[in-house]
């Protein structure tokens, strides 16, 4: 329909207003919240008089469409903000009310923006389409509802969001619904709970997900995997309380730039604690434990440490934004002499952990400061020369990068791994960063060939970040389907019958010996039955037994990718299993 290609956030803004308008014109009296373009798509949010369902839904795509055929234009006008207040009150639009309140209270508003569509008035600051007639009706499609609070907390009500998606045309809509179809296959939540993998129990917390048996074996692989090569590359590993005292706080400056996402504080024996939020403060306290010398550097310390941050409860998502979690955490400390090393160290250990989880889209990222340096701790110079090094790290590496500016931290720059997930978009998997703020915090030194006290180089490195946010990309990324190595279990033995059960429960004997992770269905399910119970579960192996095994010796080997690949002797598949789980493939 439309030639000429459209910004596609002006054409996803202005579709959430048209969204707006379809369902004032549907349900008069609904309150109005926010509406603005997203990533992908577009949400508004609505207090309805009675709650809504997707048979509401598809009334209200319909009503979108016909607005959009009447050609209306939309018409921005400035008013006093005052006005506005009164406008929107006698509309009965008290979020809106609310909204330019804030902008009078905290930036000193005098005028706002309102855009007329047909009868239909909203607050916005633009910019919009020039009229309806430029979305095709045939690209623009609600997509679901969910559970909104108001600005994203818990304590205000709880309101509709509509979601939608709108593009220049036809084709491309068809094309984004078909990698929403393929992602909700992947959902991590949808087969977190169908594989029993984690779970979230409102009686436990929000935010607080419990690792399930299958889930937890996962993590335990990981886990083990990951000591082990941070001990080949010269980390050692500590464990650090979950609660800390205020004071460290203070030190660290958590208390002062990052109270509000710490959980309230403790009171015990006329003592102030709190959950800790990051595992850094009590690692600089390990350091500075006993005086350093050059010899002692570098000094790479890793830990599994549990973390727990306060999210606001609509901001919460599975396992991906949560409240409780573990870092798989390191802190390297080195003379400047030593930081270029370390950097192509770290990219080393990053290409062969992504190289042994088999994940081949992703690219770094250099996050490097703006040009506004009262917003960053340290000195311009030692910022520049630092973002230097990390910049001939990643040359040097031969390894897909790009530059980002304004994305570093306020404390120091860093290299980013972006992953591709399964909506095209990138997530950070992992980050490797330097720190200038704790070192002069805690003033940390080390003691240099000639004797003089000297800063270390703090770089903070977590390989996957969280385990939390690193398995909902894995689900997501294998759609539950994990490699040999990886799988919770790896061998699920179908008897044909119950007068094969001994034989069965002889061969997970054998498996268990050869640390192969084996169960044995001995339900009274039919064959058929136990065979697509084990597919749904994504098992790797199905190896069935009945009396031509039993005679032989041998297994009847179904394998995920190829299905039934014949009988063969049980030794045979325990040395093809050690083979892939020993390749990490």
């Amino acid at each position: 329909m439309n030639q000429k290609k459209i910004d596609p956030e002006i054409l996803r803004h202005s579709a959430g207003h048209v969204l707006a308008a379809a369902v004032i014109k549907l349900f008069p009296g609904t309150k109005l919240g926010i509406g603005p373009a997203t990533e992908d798509g577009f949400y508004y949010d609505f207090e309805f008089d009675k709650s809504i369902t997707q048979k509401d839904l598809k009334k209200i795509e319909k009503q979108a469409k016909k607005i959009i055929g009447q050609n209306l234009e939309f018409q921005k006008k400035e008013i006093p903000a005052k006005k506005a207040i009164k406008y929107f009150e006698k509309q009965n639009q008290p979020y809106k009310v609310e909204l330019i309140q804030e902008l009078i209270d905290q930036k000193n508003i005098k005028q706002v923006s309102l855009y007329e569509l047909g009868d239909f008035v909203d607050l916005c600051k633009g910019p919009h389409l020039e009229s309806t007639k430029q979305i095709d009706p045939g690209a623009f499609k609600l997509l679901r509802l969910a559970g909104a609070y108001w600005k994203g907390d818990e304590k205000n009500k709880m309101l509709s969001r509509i979601y939608g998606v709108v593009f220049n045309s036809k084709e491309e809509l068809a094309k984004k619904l078909k990698i929403l179809e393929e992602a909700q296959k992947r959902n991590h939540r949808k087969l977190g709970k169908e594989l029993e993998l984690f779970a979230i129990f409102p009686q436990i917390g929000q935010g607080l997900p419990v690792w399930l048996p299958k889930g937890y074996t996962i993590r335990r692989i990981l886990e083990d995997y990951m000591i082990k090569m941070e001990r080949f590359y010269g980390y050692t590993h500590v464990l650090t309380p979950v609660i800390n005292k205020k004071e460290l706080f203070e030190t660290s400056g958590h208390l002062k730039f990052y109270k509000d996402s710490m959980y309230s504080p403790l009171e015990i024996d006329n003592e102030t604690f709190y959950l800790k939020p990051m595992n850094c403060p009590a690692e600089m306290m390990i350091y500075n434990m006993k005086p350093r010398s050059y010899r002692d550097l570098p000094f790479k310390m890793g830990e599994f440490g549990t973390v727990h941050r306060y999210e606001k409860s609509g901001e919460l998502h599975g396992l991906q934004r949560v409240r409780g979690f573990t870092q798989n955490d390191a802190h390297i400390f080195c003379t400047p002499d030593q930081l270029e090393d370390e950097f192509m160290e770290v990219i080393e250990l990053f290409e062969k952990f992504f190289k042994d989880v088999g994940f081949k889209d992703y690219k770094y990222r250099l996050s490097l400061g703006g040009d506004d340096k009262s917003k960053y701790v340290g000195p311009k110079e030692r910022w520049d020369w630092a973002q230097e090094v990390m910049r001939k790290t990643l040359k040097k590496n031969k390894v897909k990068f790009y530059e980002e500016e304004n994305e570093a931290a306020f404390y120091g720059p860093k290299i980013d791994v972006q992953a591709i997930n399964v909506f095209g978009k990138e997530d950070s998997i992992g980050t490797n960063q330097i720190d200038f703020n704790l070192p002069e915090s805690f003033d940390l030194n080390y003691i240099d060939k000639k004797g003089n006290k000297q800063r270390p180089f703090v770089i903070h490195r977590a390989l996957i970040g969280s385990f939390e946010r690193f398995f909902a990309f894995f689900i997501e990324y294998y759609a539950g389907a994990f490699p040999v190595w990886l799988s919770p279990i790896q061998v699920m033995i179908i008897p044909v019958s119950e007068k094969f059960n001994a034989y069965a429960n002889q061969v997970k004997k054998r498996l268990f010996s050869e640390e192969i992770r084996s169960e044995t269905d001995n339900t009274d399910d039919s064959l058929g039955k136990k065979i697509r119970e084990a597919q749904k579960q994504k098992i790797p192996y199905m190896l069935i037994v009945g009396q031509k095994e039993e005679k032989s010796l041998k297994v009847s080997v179904r394998s995920r990718e190829k299905g039934n690949e014949g009988a063969v002797k049980l030794t045979v598949f325990i040395n093809r299993v050690k083979n892939q789980v020993a390749d990490y493939k």
